[in-house]
């Protein structure tokens, strides 16, 4: 279902010419490639299977089949495991069945060469018929490649013909036509690169929502920005220089005769931010049942000393320079709330409650923020969202490293690298900024499951601390 943002100028297919209609971002196709890949593999599951049971009955009869689902079962965990490996589960795989068939057979035939090694060296060939294992392996490969080609419509039928959405942002640079990509003219949508505006950032990542790939065509002068943005906004990005093709670079794209330099990545493939989201998933929705006699406590020790509203909801800048509401505990009072967080709370700060002051020294008032996790606008472990107001020293954020924007690459945490090394609280100089941003991009550049799970482990020692208050 796609997120509904009405901007004009924007059509497909067709450059140069505003479309009447408003644009609404199309729908994110990430979920139908898992759920493409995932199909794909219940196939060659049962190709595999399907073609040692036809084996097995046509060379021994109803006594082969036990044997071959036994066969079966011991080298498929090596076949998927080799697939998956072997990016036989791909987009690429995705865009081209040929291709897609071609990784597949060769994990098979990995898998086979496997299984027949170690039989060897364990001496248990000799339990099992080898014309068996040979005919099964020879019909799985052909029902394989079989299924394989019956699953492109499949595939076609989930993510259409492309398989991604390619969007071309038109700002004032030469015309370039890509069949099947949106185009949008960035002057008539107000798609302006300045790194010094967060409205102007939300409004381009409110356009990119939903795209896998961004081009941009814009002058030199402003080539800079755009990869700066495109980097923070957890996609594939280019920006159109004909220089490439002029030069004939390798390792650059150059289509419909132009040359296009590839400035940004997401920092995580779709299978780690899968794992990462399922994650969140399990532990957030774990914490929310253990923890729910302190947020009912907390709510109504906020009710009894101050009133409502019970929770602080906040504007911050999430992930690819979106807007995203927050959620707190509110720990001032609530006449003295600073929405936009223009000034630090201080230590002994005449703003706080008492509530206010021993949630905030606990850390209990970020608790509302496992629904923002639920949610999917925050993750446990990330760079942590900050509002928009925030500064240090005597500037905004950005204002101190232009850097800062890369680190929306990913969706902003509970708690993060920063946080458990210490780095939290009131940013008074300049300096205070630089070591947090440093950590983030750290974290940006060395993504691991196990170490989010070693950040949230740590987190546990750093829930009371000095600085916060």
């Amino acid at each position: 279902m796609s997120v509904n943002h009405a901007v004009p100028g924007v059509h497909q297919d067709n450059p140069g010419k505003a479309a009447a209609a408003p644009y609404s971002p199309p729908e994110p196709l990430e979920r139908r490639r898992l759920q493409s890949y995932l199909a794909q593999m219940l196939g060659d599951i049962l190709a595999v299977f399907a073609g040692f049971c036809a084996g097995g009955y046509l060379y021994l009869g109803q006594e082969g089949l036990s044997q071959a689902a036994v066969l079966a079962q011991l080298l498929l965990p090596v076949y998927l495991t080799l697939a998956l490996y072997n990016a036989a589960y791909s987009l690429a795989g995705l865009q081209s069945a040929v291709r897609g068939v071609q990784r597949a057979l060769l994990s098979l035939a990995m898998a086979v060469a496997v299984v027949v090694f170690i039989a060897f060296y364990t001496k248990s060939s000799a339990e099992f018929s080898r014309v068996l294992f040979t005919g099964g392996a020879i019909f799985g490969a052909l029902a394989l490649v079989w299924l394989r080609f019956q699953m492109a419509a499949f595939v076609a039928w989930r993510c259409g013909a492309r398989v991604t959405n390619e969007l071309v942002i038109d700002d004032g640079g030469p015309v370039l036509e890509l069949p099947g990509a949106f185009h949008v003219d960035a002057g008539a949508m107000e798609l302006i690169p300045a790194l010094d505006d967060p409205a102007a950032l939300n409004r381009i990542g409110a356009v990119l929502h939903g795209i896998d790939r961004a081009v941009v065509s814009c002058p030199p002068a402003r080539r800079a920005a755009w990869a700066m943005i495109l980097k923070g906004a957890n996609i594939d990005g280019e920006v159109l220089d004909d220089s490439v093709a002029e030069l004939g670079a390798h390792g650059a794209r150059i289509t419909a005769g132009h040359g296009l330099l590839r400035v940004s990545i997401g920092p995580l493939g779709l299978r780690a931010r899968a794992s990462k989201r399922l994650f969140d998933l399990i532990l957030a929705g774990g914490a929310l049942i253990v923890l729910s006699s302190v947020l009912l406590v907390t709510c109504l020790a906020i009710l009894l000393e101050d009133g409502a509203p019970i929770l602080f909801v906040q504007r911050r800048v999430g992930r690819s320079n979106r807007f995203i509401q927050v959620y707190k505990f509110r720990s001032m009072r609530a006449a003295r709330a600073d929405r936009a967080g223009d000034t630090s709370t201080q230590r002994d700060d005449e703003r706080l409650t008492r509530v206010g002051r021993f949630i905030r020294r606990t850390s209990i008032d970020e608790l509302p923020q496992l629904i923002n996790v639920i949610e999917g606008k925050m993750s446990l472990v990330g760079p942590r969202p900050h509002a928009l107001g925030s500064q240090a020293g005597d500037k905004l954020f950005w204002e101190v490293d232009r850097r800062y924007w890369l680190r929306h690459a990913l969706k902003p945490g509970l708690t993060g690298l920063a946080q458990v090394r210490g780095l939290r609280g009131a940013t008074f100089v300049e300096r205070d900024l630089a070591d947090r941003l440093g950590a983030d991009l750290e974290y940006l550049n060395g993504w691991s499951l196990w170490r989010d799970l070693r950040i949230l482990i740590a987190t546990l020692g750093v829930l009371v601390h000095e600085k916060a208050f």
